[in-house]
């Protein structure tokens, strides 16, 4: 039987509400009038990947995220 891995104490982060990210998306989308260019569109790829992660959540789903990207 292989060891158990040692616990590194690293948490996974608090998952927010699919709702709630969505709300902040259609802010920014509406605030940007629609144009998604240069920090609001990262701003925007970081709350749709958040929107994703927290959709498989509340599906009781798992999805890697490269975090690294």
């Amino acid at each position: 039987m292989p060891p158990t891995p040692p616990d590194l104490g690293c948490a996974r982060p608090a998952v927010r509400a699919s709702a709630v990210v969505n709300e902040e998306i259609r802010a920014l989308v509406a605030r940007a009038g629609g144009w998604l260019y240069g920090d609001t569109r990262a701003r925007y790829e970081v709350l749709r990947d958040e929107w994703t992660v927290a959709v498989a959540a509340e599906r009781g789903r798992a999805i890697e995220v490269d975090v690294a990207a």
